[in-house]
């Protein structure tokens, strides 16, 4: 796992697929979506670790763009 589209297919796989408008909201569901599997055991520690790092560290990139 890469990019936030591979996170976004991992989501895919369990039918979920987020869509605000709101770039920096969707990466906060999507991050929101990764605990809720991760808590119910779907998803590997491995798989939530880096979809996790992958959402924060994009969503930091986003914040700092704003900030500009």
């Amino acid at each position: 796992m890469q990019t936030i589209y591979d996170v976004q297919q991992l989501l895919k796989r369990f039918g979920t697929f987020i869509y605000i408008g709101d770039r920096l909201a969707d990466l906060e569901l999507m991050e929101q979506e990764i605990k809720e599997l991760h808590q119910a055991q779907c998803i590997t520690n491995d798989e939530f670790q880096m979809s996790v790092l992958l959402l924060r560290h994009e969503a930091a990139n986003l914040r700092d763009q704003q900030k500009r």
